[in-house]
């Protein structure tokens, strides 16, 4: 039977260790977690009105509009599973929501 304190104990080292994977995972994002956020949500507008025309038009024109490194970011994007709009949303944002822990 394991004791109370080793449960506390292993609860310290998996939060340790859930912080650690947090920050190396924010350490790859081609951008800062504020920006992504305004990319995922500006993305999911653009969507809901215009549908998603399997390109990245939408991810695009807001780097642009933005003037962040638009290959450094779409070539991330598409390593995320991002190759079109819509997967920008349900596979990036969603995946990255999990990983840094709804903080974007």
């Amino acid at each position: 039977m394991v004791s109370k304190a080793d449960k506390a104990q292993r609860k310290v080292v998996r939060d340790e260790l859930k912080m650690r994977e947090r920050a190396d995972a924010a350490a790859k994002l081609p951008m800062s977690k504020s920006e992504l956020k305004q990319l995922f949500d500006c993305v999911d507008t653009e969507l809901q009105g215009a549908g998603c025309d399997d390109t990245l038009k939408h991810s695009i024109s807001f780097l642009e509009q933005q003037g962040m490194a638009r290959d450094k970011v779409v070539a991330w994007l598409k390593e995320e599973g991002g190759y079109c709009d819509c997967e920008v949303i349900a596979n990036v944002e969603e995946r990255w929501r999990e990983i840094i822990g709804g903080e974007i």
